[in-house]
């Protein structure tokens, strides 16, 4: 490839590797980064946007913080002027990325996919400006595709290759069925970056194969080839699994200030760092400046993940909801005192009710269950008493809280019926 940067005047030289620096923070690989930094100058230099992929799975609609690792890098090419491709991958969607997984996934129907496809743009507007966005369903291209298309784009591909994907290969050596329709998501992910000419994609690390697979394809119709920025996976607030609903230790971009403050601050000291990196939108300076003061002791872990708490709310709410998240914690948690602000819940029961369904009719916990394991675990407060008994019966009186865990919160209202 032409060397472009070689072209540029002192002046954009340095707006190259400005955009380079921002660019390389917080990645997981690159591939290959010296061609990231020639495409960064070769726009420059003609004044031509860059064309920034993601391609979406449209299965699994609710965003988190771990989805945004992506969402942010898209944002700072954005912020830069350049192009974001958003594909949504309705025809891909009906087969199934078999990434990660051990047997084929459900395919999707058309409803499914339009429904999921809304409720992403809704939240990933809390990240990017969804007006400056180029969407695509990849339908539009891939349901025009002849049979004999097929065979030929499946012609550049050998089945070994295929099976130095992971879950390819174990799938096979355990046995485990591998359904032929399986081996083309792959390719048609790849098409995409075909039809779209696309000049960078990003994907989170388990998306390796795939991502490579459109710089292969374009290579293979004489197109300039991609460049592929792989991003890391973030733990959850376990500290040791991927982030992620089913897991139970996600951060929601939707989730109340109180909650999404709260859940920061119980992430594991050793990941400060790094959702500073990957999901903080500060400056890439302060970030290493941060991380530099956690290592050197000059910065208490508390203070950094109070910081942490108010950049994330104020990112998905405001700059005022971070303020009141910050001190709704440290009016609860540090001083022990209850927040003046409880949801409340209507009791239209008797005046007497055991603590289990008590706390099961009201939603404060999911089941009686769930009731009886956190009383066990000293997880339940009645206006800011600990519950010991399981079989309590409780007195109902109008104003009485209920308190779940360090962060729930309900107050019974009497009600009249009426």
């Amino acid at each position: 490839m032409e060397n472009f940067f070689e072209k540029l005047t002192a002046e954009q030289k340095l707006e190259t590797e400005r955009q380079l620096e921002v660019y390389c923070n917080g990645v997981q690989e690159i591939l290959p980064e010296a061609e990231l930094k020639n495409k960064i100058a070769k726009s420059i230099l003609q004044n031509q946007p860059l064309k920034i992929k993601l391609g979406l799975d449209p299965s699994a609609p609710d965003v988190h913080i771990g989805h945004t690792v992506v969402l942010n890098k898209l944002k700072q090419f954005q912020d830069n002027g350049h192009l974001i491709q958003l594909i949504i991958g309705d025809f891909t969607g009906k087969i199934g990325d078999p990434t990660g997984k051990s047997a084929a996934r459900n395919q999707l129907t058309d409803e499914e996919v339009k429904h999921n496809a809304k409720t992403y743009f809704e939240q990933f507007s809390k990240v990017l400006d969804m007006d400056k966005v180029d969407l695509h369903y990849n339908s539009a291209w891939l349901s025009d595709l002849q049979l004999e298309d097929v065979i030929r784009l499946s012609a550049s591909i050998t089945v070994a290759r295929l099976l130095e994907r992971n879950d390819f290969s174990e799938r096979l050596a355990t046995g485990k069925p591998i359904s032929l329709h399986e081996f083309f998501y792959p390719l048609m992910q790849g098409y995409d970056s075909v039809v779209l000419e696309s000049d960078i994609e990003l994907g989170g690390n388990d998306q390796h194969f795939n991502v490579l697979m459109g710089r292969h394809l374009q290579e293979h119709f004489d197109k300039e080839k991609q460049v592929v920025i792989l991003m890391p996976l973030l733990e959850g607030l376990d500290g040791k699994e991927k982030m992620s609903k089913s897991k139970n230790n996600y951060i929601g971009v939707d989730e109340d200030p109180n909650n999404m403050y709260g859940k920061t601050m119980s992430i594991p000291d050793e990941l400060i760092a790094k959702y500073f990196s990957l999901a903080a939108d500060l400056p890439v300076k302060e970030k290493q400046q941060i991380t530099a003061q956690l290592e050197n002791g000059t910065m208490h872990p508390r203070d950094a993940k109070m910081l942490l708490g108010k950049t994330i709310v104020r990112m998905y709410h405001s700059a005022a909801a971070a303020d009141k998240a910050e001190q709704h914690f440290k009016t609860i948690f540090q001083k022990g005192a209850m927040p003046d602000e409880i949801p409340e819940a209507k009791w239209k029961g008797g005046n007497k009710v055991l603590i289990t369904d008590l706390i099961a009719e009201i939603g404060l916990l999911s089941s009686k269950t769930e009731a009886r394991k956190m009383i066990a675990n000293g997880g339940i407060r009645l206006n800011g008493e600990k519950v010991s008994d399981h079989q309590l019966l409780v007195e109902i009186t109008d104003g009485l809280v209920l308190q779940a865990g360090k962060r729930k919160f309900v107050k019974l209202r009497l009600s009249t019926g009426k």
